[in-house]
């Protein structure tokens, strides 16, 4: 897709891999509406946000009202980037955390794709990117909520693509590894550090992928640290 002048939307800007999609698409000319529940420290005339916590559907709502009345409801691009992890043994993970990963990293993918496909539809083009993780293809060890959410996110892609491609509508999703953001803040004995990937890396990843010619489609994308662990 040209991305020039079109309109997108970039869910969990504040800072991270959403942030720096959001700094690739306005340089190339993108008009971005960034949701989020914090507004970045970043300002671009191309670039307008718009406070939105997805796992609430009714902030949802609002913010599609909002970003409909000041840049016109023909949005073309949605890169679905909201998601937070919580670790945890399964047996002494709190219910409310549980239910938090999930209203955020699935329902949440939910509530705004369903809201910005008609116009897709209506256009005869569209793509839908999903952030999932790594820990959409396999599991791992006291992340139990966090990877099942991101298999839901597969899962609810792959649905997606099939339903959407006849009406132009490219439905991807990535799976990055572990990535140097604030995502490892809140996990006990785990810190970012220089050997994950770097944001820009995944972000240019996603940017690439919604440049695709229009009748080629990237399905998955996988990707990961060379060496997590540096040199041996």
């Amino acid at each position: 897709m040209e991305l020039n002048n079109k309109i997108a939307v970039v869910t969990g800007v504040s800072k991270g891999v959403g942030l720096e999609v959001v700094k690739l698409l306005v340089e190339k000319g993108t008009i971005v509406a960034g949701w989020g529940r914090n507004k970045p420290a970043f300002d671009h005339p191309k670039f307008h946000f718009f406070t939105c916590d997805v796992a609430v559907e009714e902030q949802v709502e609002n913010a599609f009202q909002a970003t409909v009345d000041k840049l016109g409801s023909d949005i073309r691009i949605l890169v679905n980037n909201a998601g937070f992890g919580v670790a945890g043994s399964f047996e002494t993970m709190s219910s409310e955390d549980w239910k938090s990963m999930f209203d955020t990293n699935v329902h949440g993918i939910f509530y705004v794709s369903k809201r910005l496909v008609p116009a897709m539809k209506a256009a005869d083009e569209g793509h839908i990117l999903n952030v999932a993780s790594i820990a959409g293809l396999n599991g791992v060890a006291n992340f139990a909520g966090y990877v099942g959410t991101k298999h839901a996110v597969r899962g609810i892609s792959h649905s997606m693509y099939m339903e959407l491609r006849d009406f132009g509508i490219k439905v991807s999703t990535i799976y990055p590894g572990s990535i140097q953001t604030n995502f490892f803040d809140a996990i006990p004995g785990m810190q970012a550090h220089e050997h994950m990937m770097r944001p820009i890396d995944v972000a240019l990843t996603i940017v690439q992928t919604l440049e695709t010619h229009p009748n080629y489609f990237v399905a998955d994308v996988e990707c990961r640290p060379l060496r997590p662990k540096g040199k041996k």
